[in-house]
């Protein structure tokens, strides 16, 4: 009796099996890339950066923009290392859908120095140097130091200032107040500036009052020019006067 043998060799064979491996492993990521773009992202908690500048620092704009990838490379790890921002993390909401939460530092305000605005946190810390001012941080004068490094408290005669500093943007935050800028003088006397409108605050005594007060009025006097002085500010008062440069 002949023997029959197979028409393939074994050679021939091994190069089947590798090329139906490949075929597979193409048909896997075919399927990967078409049922798990990344067509829709929710970006919560910015506004230092704006929404499209988050997707950028995330979606490269090629097929690693897949939720099943991203949901791999991101999983227990954030996204760190951005100015301005502690952390952002990345969630797969669906196949098509993630969001991107954006956690910024806590900025009390910024102050300039050497063509460049330093950023400080509550401690007086400095965070960040940017050549741009970022709206809706105060930039911070009066202060007086002879350097500035980041990641060090800013080196003032008074740490005390930080936290008065914090107290009045936090009452500004409070009454949707956003000031240009924050002066205090030598007696922490406090000045505040609207564009080319100022105003007086003066110490701390009603400061409260003062600022709700000012919640009213800032929209009368914002792009003019001039001085409104609170002062003498008490409680009950009902008339103040805006008088133009």
């Amino acid at each position: 009796m002949k023997r029959e043998y197979s028409r393939f060799t074994l050679k021939q064979k091994i190069w089947m099996v590798v090329a139906a491996a490949v075929l597979l492993a193409c048909a896997g990521m075919t399927l990967i890339l078409a049922g798990y773009r990344v067509t829709n992202v929710e970006v919560v908690g910015n506004s230092h950066y704006t929404e499209q500048e988050i997707k950028d620092m995330v979606l490269k704009g090629n097929v690693f923009d897949n939720s099943l990838l991203l949901n791999i490379k991101y999983r227990n790890k954030s996204i760190e290392n951005i100015p301005f921002v502690e952390k952002m993390d990345v969630e797969v909401k669906s196949n098509d859908t993630i969001r991107i939460m954006v956690y910024e530092k806590k900025l009390a305000g910024c102050i300039s120095y050497l063509g460049n605005y330093m950023y400080f946190d509550r401690e007086g810390i400095v965070v960040e140097s940017s050549p741009q001012i970022t709206q809706g941080v105060p930039e911070i004068t009066g202060l007086r130091f002879n350097h500035v490094l980041l990641y060090e408290q800013l080196p003032v005669e008074r740490s005390e200032i930080f936290q008065e500093i914090l107290e009045l943007t936090q009452l500004l935050d409070k009454y949707e107040i956003i000031a240009d800028k924050i002066y205090f003088d030598t007696n922490n006397n406090v000045t505040l500036y609207f564009g080319d409108a100022r105003v007086l605050i003066g110490s701390k005594s009603h400061i409260d009052e003062k600022i709700m007060q000012l919640s009213v009025i800032v929209p009368s006097i914002q792009g003019k020019a001039g001085v409104l002085d609170m002062r003498e500010y008490e409680t009950g008062t009902t008339t103040l006067t805006f008088e133009p440069d």
